[in-house]
């Protein structure tokens, strides 16, 4: 069986540097690089939208139930403006997830960083009004936002980082071509309503 798919919103990333031979070269600072095909920039994930929909449940003790909690949460995410395609830059390799994932460390745009922001308001209203109390609280707790940290690195996940090494690794600067904002599995995000 399947395991549900994780909600996020995020950029697909359309190149690394000039060529292949620029993302390729990554490959000596990491292990198992990633195919360049389907790299993204997360600017907000959400889980599995089930598991979402129950942790509010649960956090409002049931005044909020988890039937109503998806619908509103599908609705939000399907009003979200598209944020255009941008250009970024990246000079250094740093570690994530615990020390699982190795991700090139993203300069980005101003009004990426900003439209990140407003994403992260647009949660923190939406679950107010689905009567979550101390939403901050919630956003940090809820296993399923998986939240570790309240400031966002922006970060393109690239592969496994070298054995018993922590980083940030220096490397040549590259630039980082990225498409406009998606809902990653939007396919399978049942209607609003």
């Amino acid at each position: 069986m399947q395991a549900p798919p994780r909600i996020t919103v995020e950029v697909p990333v359309l190149g690394v540097g000039s060529g292949q031979a620029d993302y390729e070269s990554l490959g000596s600072f990491v292990q198992s690089l990633r195919r360049p095909q389907g790299l993204h920039l997360t600017l907000l994930h959400l889980g599995i939208l089930d598991d979402l929909a129950h942790d509010i449940e649960d956090w409002t003790k049931g005044v909020t139930p988890a039937g109503n909690a998806s619908r509103a949460t599908v609705r939000w995410l399907r009003s979200l403006p598209e944020l255009e395609g941008f250009g970024a830059t990246s000079d250094r390799l740093i570690v994530l997830g615990g020390g699982r994932i190795s991700g090139l460390e993203v300069q980005v745009p101003q009004r990426v960083h900003d439209y990140q922001v407003s994403l992260v308001q647009g949660l923190r209203t939406m679950l107010d009004a689905l009567l979550v109390d101390n939403v901050d609280d919630f956003i940090l707790g809820s296993p399923a936002l998986g939240f570790r940290y309240p400031h966002w690195v922006p970060h393109v996940a690239v592969g496994r980082p070298p054995l018993r090494e922590r980083g940030p690794w220096k490397i040549p600067p590259v630039a980082v071509a990225c498409g406009p904002s998606r809902i990653r599995n939007s396919q399978f995000l049942p209607p609003a309503d």
